[in-house]
């Protein structure tokens, strides 16, 4: 396996030398105290992640104050309770997007958020207190117990959240193949216990954050 500090240098080489990555680097700073945020801007982060996922990002960015109306601000009580009436009447709604499947994600992650908050006090204290050096097993119960938050979209609701964490973008799964740490995709739990124990190697080697090498290992290779 390549040493973080190899792959660095190719970002930089990339990327027009160190200082330019430093300053790239430097606009990717997005850890927070997630445990500090209420659980209704986790449900507001999630589903922003989900209605985005496959469609026009600024769309949906655009749209969202109606959103957040509609939703009640995304209250978890009031959303775990959607009825077949609230959901006729979101798909009348032209303030938001009308994707019947998405918008009952909602109401599932909703029921979700609720049984992490019993189990820990809060969704976002479970979120923010999850160690990114098991981000993998975080993400597998986004993927069986929340609602469309499989694949890269729970991964990227996590980033905009606030965790330190790697995102699984086609440019990172590259550069993991590059660096000799998986053969092919990143998509079994043995790919992936390989993919965390090097981003776990390479935060001891480097002592930066989960989300900065991320985004160094995606700028080692061609876009």
């Amino acid at each position: 396996m390549k040493s973080f500090a190899s792959i660095r240098e190719a970002a930089e080489a990339r990327k027009g030398g160190v200082g330019a990555l430093s300053a790239i680097l430097d606009d990717y700073s997005y850890a927070r105290d997630i445990s500090k945020l209420s659980d209704d801007r986790v449900l507001s982060e999630l589903s922003k992640r989900v209605f985005q996922a496959g469609f026009n990002w600024k769309v949906v960015e655009n749209k969202w104050d109606g959103f957040e109306a509609a939703f009640h601000g995304f209250d978890i009580g009031r959303n775990a309770l959607m009825s077949d009436e609230d959901l006729d009447k979101h798909l009348k709604n032209t303030d938001i997007i009308r994707h019947g499947k998405k918008i009952l994600s909602i109401r599932d992650n909703a029921v979700f958020l609720s049984d992490l908050a019993r189990e820990y006090g809060s969704a976002a204290n479970c979120i923010g207190e999850w160690p990114s050096s098991d981000l993998i097993s975080l993400w597998e119960i986004m993927k069986k117990r929340g609602a469309r938050l499989g694949g890269t979209t729970g991964q990227y609701a996590l980033r905009f959240l606030g965790k330190d964490s790697f995102i699984l973008s086609r440019s990172v799964v590259a550069a993991l193949n590059a660096a000799g740490v998986i053969d092919g995709a990143a998509t079994s739990q043995t790919a992936r216990k390989k993919v965390q124990a090097a981003f776990n190697s390479w935060a001891e080697e480097s002592g930066e954050s989960y989300t900065r090498m991320s985004r160094v290992l995606a700028m080692s290779v061609a876009d």
